[in-house]
This record gives structure tokens, sequence and C-alpha cells, in this order.
């Protein structure tokens, strides 16, 4: 069979769709992230156990006394364990992906109800926006609207939309074509018909397909952490990554919360609207003899002036003023000026990347850092999203990406030289030294050669090149990982003595940690020693003049990279920014000369001399 290109004509399609519609995805843009904003300002906004009883108030409305006490017992949980910001804006994401999902889905399940010609179109679209990956919506949302709250939100609606088309389709389907019929016979109009007669008896299948587009929105904010979206998605993504056992249970326990109580909220809410659901709740009271106080629920009036109640008192004591912002320099050249740097799970990019936030901080800018999938990173840094990338391995492992990207970057040198790219094996693993020593010996690994992110570069180069070079591509299969998983695998048999083969590079602390041995590579299939490089944002570097300069004349050692390193593992999991300032407080001439300041400029904490 020939070829088909599909990949290529879908890229092209991609292309031309940014290159001639830019306005309308920016204006999208725009709409979403001040829906978004606006949702997270009033979810947000009152200070955590006041919104916990809103939302209580919420479910004893709708539920009864039992689930207001649980829903705030299981939010008052989420503060405890310090995602409640996270959580607030994971339901703000979920609000408005589900918001817009279900405002599409139901004129669209009308439509194709009431037409078995648009029944036969819409179906197979709809079969492909189910079964299609969540992560293929990701790649096209990105280009479109670079990384952030946006694409998830476009994605989350792409894969939550289609059950509720179907929900809806169904349920006016079955709603008895005799009383249709009827309602024709005594000349009410098809429109008419439709409000008065199919959606009210559709209503419960409808309200359940409302249900089931919340929870799929749900479903996605682990997902969405991966292109930027803040909220708890961030947290599990960052915890998988890391191998963090303790975040990612509190980032999941507070996604189960979420979930649990949005079920039963809307579940409830399909009952209140829907007149048989009505009329089962008023059959209930009635035969709730001794029980009648735990199904209590206060007429809506009530309920809804309770909840306007804590709502104003939340206006009252200035909760929605703004939360204060972190503190930054106001002197110096920053002015609280924004800075994003991307960063990947590479401990040197974690590392310099978290080393120039903290420095920039003190200089009086607005720096963040988050961390992306390679390929995710260089496509925020070219649509402007990013400012700056300081983990470009050049001229080889990431040379693809700047083939791919490189006119939207500028290149502001290498701070970092003589690395390397290899296989490593635990020194206890005899007669294995180079990378053709492998062959043959697949049994003995597991047939398995243990990998990081697979955007990465090294795996592309690996998978692409190396592996096939030594005729170990049919005997080995490279597994995708995460840094953070590579090194917890190589911990776990190395405390076995197992022998197992991973993907490693240097400078890397693990080098110190174990006793390896770099397999070397007398083909020179890996290429030229890395250099690593800092990019810039095109657009970025002339913004942000004073950090570009500096980053131009960044350099490190490898005795400063090492102890960097190992400043941050020794503060432990979450805390990088205390081993940051921990190494810079050990090396306190490090500051100035990254960011060197007319002195008595007032740039704030480490201006002056040190």
């Amino acid at each position: 069979m020939p070829r088909l290109h599909l990949g290529t004509w879908a890229e092209s399609t991609v292309n031309w769709l940014t290159h001639h519609f830019s306005w309308l995805f920016d204006a999208i843009s725009s709409v979403v992230n001040h829906m978004y904003n606006g949702v997270e300002w009033v979810l947000g906004g009152p200070s955590p156990l006041l919104m916990a009883g809103i939302l209580a108030l919420v479910a004893f409305w709708l539920r009864g006394v039992l689930a207001g006490v649980l829903s705030f017992a299981g939010f008052a949980l989420i503060d405890s364990i310090a995602q409640w910001d996270q959580a607030m804006q994971s339901l703000s994401l979920v609000v408005v992906s589900a918001a817009v999902a279900v405002v599409l889905a139901v004129p669209l399940g009308i439509w194709a109800a009431r037409s078995r010609s648009a029944s036969m179109l819409v179906r197979p679209v709809l079969d492909v926006m189910q079964t299609l990956p969540a992560f293929v919506y990701l790649i096209p949302a990105i280009i479109f609207f670079s990384l952030g709250t946006v694409p998830a939100v476009i994605a989350t609606i792409v894969f939550a939309m289609p059950v509720g088309v179907r929900m809806t389709e169904l349920g006016i389907r079955q709603v008895d074509a005799e009383l249709v019929e009827a309602a024709d016979a005594f000349g009410t109009s098809p429109l008419k018909t439709l409000l008065r007669v199919q959606l009210p008896l559709a209503l419960p299948t409808v309200m359940a397909g409302v249900n089931q587009v919340i929870m799929l929105a749900l479903s996605m904010v682990v997902i969405g952490g991966m292109v930027g979206a803040a909220g708890l998605g961030a947290t599990v993504f960052g915890a998988i990554s890391q191998v963090n056992i303790g975040l990612g249970f509190e980032g999941g326990v507070a996604v189960v919360i979420l979930a649990i109580y949005l079920d039963r909220v809307t579940g409830a809410l399909g009952d209140q609207v829907s007149p048989l659901g009505r009329r089962a709740l008023a059959r209930m009271r009635a035969s709730a003899h001794g029980l009648s106080f735990a199904h209590y629920r206060p007429r809506p009036v009530v309920g809804l002036s309770a909840v306007v109640t804590l709502a104003l008192v939340a206006c009252g004591t200035g909760v929605f003023s703004g939360s204060p912002s972190s503190p930054t320099a106001s002197g110096g050249p920053g002015h609280g000026q924004a800075v994003h740097i991307g960063d990947f799970d590479w401990d040197e990019s974690v590392a310099s990347a978290n080393l120039w936030q903290q420095v920039l901080s003190d200089r009086g800018y607005k720096a963040t850092v988050n961390t992306y999938d390679p390929g995710a990173a260089y496509t925020g840094l070219a649509s402007g999203s990013l400012d700056y990338v300081t983990d470009t391995w050049l001229p080889t492992t990431h040379a693809a990406y700047i083939k791919q990207y490189g006119k939207n970057f500028t290149d502001l040198g290498s701070w970092y030289g003589h690395t390397s790219l290899e296989i490593a094996v635990p020194s206890y693993v005899k007669d294995v030294h180079s990378m053709a020593d492998l062959k043959g010996r697949a049994g003995e690994f597991g047939g398995r050669i243990v990998g990081i992110e697979p955007g990465a570069g090294e795996m592309k180069l690996l998978q692409s090149k190396v592996l096939p070079g030594y005729g170990l591509d049919k005997e080995y299969q490279l597994v995708a990982s995460s840094t953070a998983g590579m090194l917890a695998e190589l911990k776990r048999d190395y405390a076995a003595e197992k022998p197992v083969a991973v993907v490693l590079w240097s400078p890397h602390w693990a080098y110190s940690t174990y006793q390896l041995t770099k397999l070397t590579d007398p083909k020179g299939l890996w290429g030229a020693s890395d250099s690593i490089h800092t990019e810039a944002n095109r657009s970025s570097a002339a913004r942000l003049p004073h950090v570009t300069s500096w980053m131009r004349k960044f350099h490190m050692t490898e005795a400063q990279l090492g102890s960097l390193e190992a400043a941050i593992q020794a503060a432990g999991q979450g805390h990088v920014t205390q081993g940051v300032k921990a190494w810079l407080a050990k090396n306190p001439g490090v500051e100035n000369a990254m960011a060197p300041v007319v002195a008595g400029s007032g740039s704030g904490p480490g201006s002056g001399k040190n």
C-alpha cells in the first residue's frame, strides 16, 4: 500500500488555519480567559472556609442536611492539605468548560433528534470526538491558543461535549410519539411542542447528560495540567513527574472530593428541575416519617437567601478585593515586569530555571517557572507564552526543535559545556562497557531500556539513530517515562543489584550517588558533545533587555551546577525555592555576577555587595 501522509496533511491544515485565522483564535482566547478569570475570581475570592460554607449550603439546599455537612467537611479537608487554591482553579476550569459544552451540546442534540439526516451527519463526528485520545486535542490546541488555561478548556469542551449531544438526542427521541402527535393535533407549533412537551419529559435524560459532561470535564483536569493550566492538574502532573507519592495522593484526594460533590449536586439539580423528579422527591419525603430532619431541604427562597447572605458577608469583609500578591522589589530594573520561564523535569533545567526565578525576583521582576514536556515548552516559547527556556542542548539533542521553531528564537549562548548523552548501567553489571556490549544481552535487562520524557531530544535520537546503529532496536524496547520515573527505577533496581539500563546524561547527580558505568559510543552515533544554551522568544528578548543581557553572560561551572542540584535535592520534594535560596546563601557572589546592578539602585534583596 502506498504511504498516506495523513499527519503531513493535518499539520499543513493546522498551519494554514493558524496563519489565516489567528485573529479568530486570539478572540476566542480572550473570551475564554475572561470567562475563566471571572469564575475563578468568584470561587477563589472568599476565604476557604467561607466558600466551603457557601458550597455546603448549595448541597444542603439540593440534597439535605447530611450532604451539606459532608460537603463542608470535604472542602475543609482540601483546605487543610493546602490544595484550596488549586481546587478552585480546577473547579473554575470545569465550570467554564462544562457550561460552554452544554450550551453547544443541547441545541445540537435537539437538532439531531428532530432530523434524521442531521443525526447521521453528527454521529460520526461525535464518534471521532469521543474515541480520539484526549492528548491529541492538546497538540492543535497549544498551537492555536498557546500554553495555559485556554487550550485546556478547548480540549475539555471537545472531549466532554459528545455525551451531552447524545443524551439530549436520546431523551427527546424517547418521548412518547403519541404525546407529540396529540400536541400536533391540537394545533401546537413545533417550537411549543418542543418546549412544552418534549423537553420537559426529556429533562431527566438531558440532566444526566449534563452530569456526565461535568464529570468528563473534571477527568480532563490532570491532562490540562500538562499544557500549563493551573489547578489540581498541575499538582498531579508535577507529582507524577517527580514520583512524589504524598503530593500526588493529596492532589488525587482533592480531585475525588470535587468529583463527588459535582456528581451529587448536579444529580440533585436534575431531580429539582424535572417534574418527574419533583414528584419522586415529594413521595420520598412523605414516606420518611422518623427521618424527616435528615431529608429536610430548605425551600428555594430560603436556600437562595442563605447563599446570597454568605456572599454578601464575603463582599462586606473585603475578601473579593483580591489576594495580596507576593512581594517583589519595586526598585531596580524589574519594576514588577512578568518573566515566564519554562523548564523540563531535568535536574539542570529545574536548577537553572529556578535559580533565575529567584535572582530575577530579587531584581524586581515577577518571575514564574512552569514545567512542561520539551515539545510543549518550545511551542510555548515560539508563540510567546514563555519568555525563556534555559536548558536547550545544542547542537544535537534539541536540534529538531530549533529547526522547527528557531526562527522565533534568539539564542543567548551557552552557559554550560562538556555535556554528554549516554546509556548507563550499574557497575556491578559485568562486561558491559559500550553500546555494542548490550547486543545479545537483552534477557538480563528485561528486554528494555528505561527512558525519560518521550518529547526529549535524547529519546528521539536514541530511537531513530543510536539503537538502530548498534542493532539494538529489535532487541530492546525503549520505555518512555519521566526523569523522576527513570531515577526511581534505577534506585529500586540498584538496591536489589538487578541489571538495568537507563537513559542518562552528564552532568547528573546520579553519578555521584550510584556507581554507574557510562556506555561508550565507539561509532559516535550520539554526535558531538552538547553545550547547554538559553533560548529566548524574539519579542521577549527585546522587551526584557536587562534579563536578556544578563542571560547572555551567564555561566556555571560543573562544581556550581552539581552543588545547586544537590541543594535542591536536599531541600526535598516541593521545596525547590528553599534549596535555591540555601545555595545562594552559601555562594554569596553568584547573584551579583548573574544580574549585576548599579550600587544604590535599590534593586531589592541581593542588591549591593554580597
